[in-house]
């Protein structure tokens, strides 16, 4: 049988293909094996993770690159090797970038593992998530490009043409440039904010006047979460150009205000002692901040400010809202006559016009 294939030198040469195929196929399923059995035993999440990202595109560049031997070493005077050979290589440019590109993720994957973010304080966490993500999202991107210029490199066409283009300087690599321009800008734009950290996934941001949480970082834009489920996509690149708040650039302890507007007679220390009793008996305040104060006064009321502090920007929002609640109640219940009261001199009191000249006024 062996004579009979070497006779038929196409066929002796896919067999052998095959068989080395099989072969790549067997050892990679038993390395994978041997591999997971150690990530289980050592728990080495980043090498756990990179294999779960990288097992798909390993399956296929093993037999390709196996069979890339064969290719290679077949005579060069079997008919259309050098199609097969192009066509595999093709292949096998395709799995190793995903592979690549799988074993950035990976790594990113793992990283992030490490330190969840479901805890209290998770800023560090937050911190090395955002820059994790960015970063490899970036890397992926590089290698994207890089397997498609050895795809194209592989067709003597596209190599004339490549060259030509690097070579000019005219209209087409102008147009391809600026056309390129806000890619590579949003990918800059990317690489400084996961080294300068303005934002990280997360943060509560106040963005052209929207309050929303960090959902999504991507390699070109943001995506910031909205209170009310709506999402904002905003560009990398606008976050470098222009002013934003962050609300837990260095923590998530924030203040929060509640405003009362109430008459001048009423007593102060009073309304100072149910607004103790009301933020002590909340879950949400984090006893740091506290403090009832006159701001402002008007020509009609008195602004009083009861300064509290929490956690986090949703707690403080809420017990906010539960100290307005309250402090109506309050107010209406014990000092009714202390709500907001528009003064105006009665008629025919020392000071006041006459009726005849009041009417005259109006009309």
């Amino acid at each position: 049988m062996i004579e009979e294939l070497q006779g038929r030198p196409w066929l002796y040469t896919f067999v052998a293909a095959m068989l080395a195929a099989l072969l790549a196929l067997a050892v990679h399923h038993v390395a994978r094996a041997v591999l997971r059995r150690v990530v289980r035993r050592e728990r080495l999440q980043v090498v756990g993770a990179m294999l779960e990202r990288t097992q798909r595109a390993a399956g296929f560049a093993a037999p390709l690159f196996a069979m890339q031997i064969v290719w290679a070493g077949a005579p060069d005077t079997l008919d259309s090797i050098g199609a097969v050979r192009h066509v595999n290589g093709l292949m096998l440019i395709v799995a190793i970038t995903a592979f690549a590109m799988g074993l950035i993720g990976g790594v990113a994957d793992g990283l992030i593992a490490k330190h969840p973010v479901d805890v209290e304080d998770n800023l560090n966490a937050r911190r090395v998530e955002t820059q994790t993500r960015v970063l490899s999202r970036s890397a992926q991107v590089l290698v994207l490009i890089g397997g498609a210029s050895m795809i194209l490199m592989t067709f003597p066409s596209m190599r004339q043409l490549g060259a030509s283009l690097l070579a000019s300087a005219g209209v087409l690599g102008i147009i391809a440039g600026l056309a390129a321009r806000p890619v590579f800008s949003n990918l800059i734009s990317g690489l400084q904010i996961a080294l300068s950290q303005p934002l990280r996934l997360d943060d509560v941001l106040i963005v052209k006047g929207e309050w929303g949480r960090v959902e999504e970082i991507t390699g070109t834009y943001v995506v910031l979460r909205i209170w009310d489920e709506r999402r904002l996509i905003i560009p990398l690149q606008w976050f470098i150009e222009n002013p934003f708040e962050n609300w837990t650039r260095t923590g998530s302890e924030i203040l929060g205000t509640a405003f009362l507007y109430v008459d001048y007679t009423t007593p102060v220390e009073a309304v100072r002692a149910e607004a103790k009793r009301i933020v002590e008996a909340a879950p949400e305040w984090d006893k740091r901040v506290f403090s009832v104060q006159v701001t402002d006064i008007t020509d009609r009321t008195m602004q009083i400010r009861i300064l509290i502090s929490a956690r986090n920007s949703g707690k403080a929002f809420d017990l906010r809202c539960k100290l307005r609640e309250e402090m109506l109640v309050f107010l209406a219940r014990e000092y009714p006559q202390c709500l907001p009261l528009v003064r105006s001199p009665a008629v025919g009191a020392p000071g006041a016009p006459l009726v005849a000249d009041a009417a005259s006024s109006v009309g």
